[in-house]
């Protein structure tokens, strides 16, 4: 591997060279291809030729074998074939976030930001930019050198469509984000069908979880009047800006905390990821 390694761990990893219990090697990246390697077997896989990457999805027949996994799709000639790659969390998750730098970064993306804001369509125009992505954020650089950033934190809600959003159609990508007390979204256009599922991917990195953990919960609207004052108001004492008396304001700020929407630092009471998603899109069908 000749040119500059970006990423290099230690870790185990399944592919179709492997048979039984899946070796322990290395795991190398850089900007052309992704190696594994162990002692009897190789792997050398074109930057190029990966389609898909998923964080933590094990497959099956690994369950006994792997639990914090980046599992790497791929074409090998006329086949599709997957690696899945284990490591400790730290590398595992500083690994997942290189390599969509590497699929992704530079790659020129016709944005519209915002595209809605509050529910409501903008008439901002779509602005040609290249992607740039960093640790757990979504930057958009245009020719003048700004740069549009979206914190993965803040995204509430993501899908896609094909359509023209200004250069003919071809796939987009969209992401529902929050801003500034309110929820808004972001359209990029990319024609590369690989690189629009990576994007997707990319985004969904953090928000998939969340959405499957709320997916079983019941939040009551007291709740969620709770959620969207902390987001709109923070630092504001809660009883300044509800109508809740005291005995049940506690009880209710309690069931948020059990059910892992808020938690409380020394000094006031935060909205965790899954209570910004609420109270996003709250916000979002308040403003329709």
């Amino acid at each position: 591997m000749s040119e500059s390694v970006v990423a290099d761990f230690p870790g185990w990893f399944y592919s179709h060279q492997v048979a039984g219990e899946p070796p322990k090697g290395r795991i190398l990246l850089n900007k052309k291809q992704l190696v594994v390697a162990s002692d009897d077997v190789q792997e050398n896989i074109p930057v190029s030729n990966i389609f898909d990457v998923k964080l933590g999805d094990v497959p099956d027949q690994l369950r006994a074998y792997f639990n914090d996994t980046v599992t790497v799709a791929y074409k090998d000639g006329d086949a599709r074939r997957v690696v899945a790659i284990e490591g400790e969390d730290k590398h595992i998750e500083r690994f997942s976030t290189v390599l969509f730098k590497v699929l992704l970064n530079g790659t020129p993306t016709l944005v519209r930001h915002p595209a809605r804001k509050g529910g409501r369509v903008t008439d901002v125009d779509p602005v040609t930019a290249k992607l740039d992505l960093q640790w757990e954020e979504i930057g958009f650089v245009n020719k003048n050198g700004d740069r549009v950033v979206i914190h993965l934190d803040d995204v509430i809600g993501v899908d896609r469509s094909e359509r023209d959003i200004g250069a003919g159609s071809h796939p987009v990508v969209n992401f529902r984000h929050l801003v500034d007390n309110e929820a808004v979204m972001t359209e990029a256009g990319i024609k590369s069908e690989r690189k629009t599922n990576l994007l997707g991917r990319y985004v969904r990195m953090r928000y998939a979880d969340i959405e499957e953990e709320l997916a079983e919960l019941t939040i009551t609207d007291e709740e969620e009047e709770i959620l969207v004052a902390l987001y709109s108001a923070p630092g504001v004492s809660l009883s300044d800006v509800v109508d809740f008396n005291p005995q049940r304001l506690t009880m209710v700020l309690r069931g948020l905390r059990e059910k892992g929407l808020i938690a409380d630092t020394t000094d006031e009471t935060t909205l965790t990821m899954k209570g910004k998603v609420v109270a996003g899109n709250r916000l979002e069908q308040v403003n329709r």
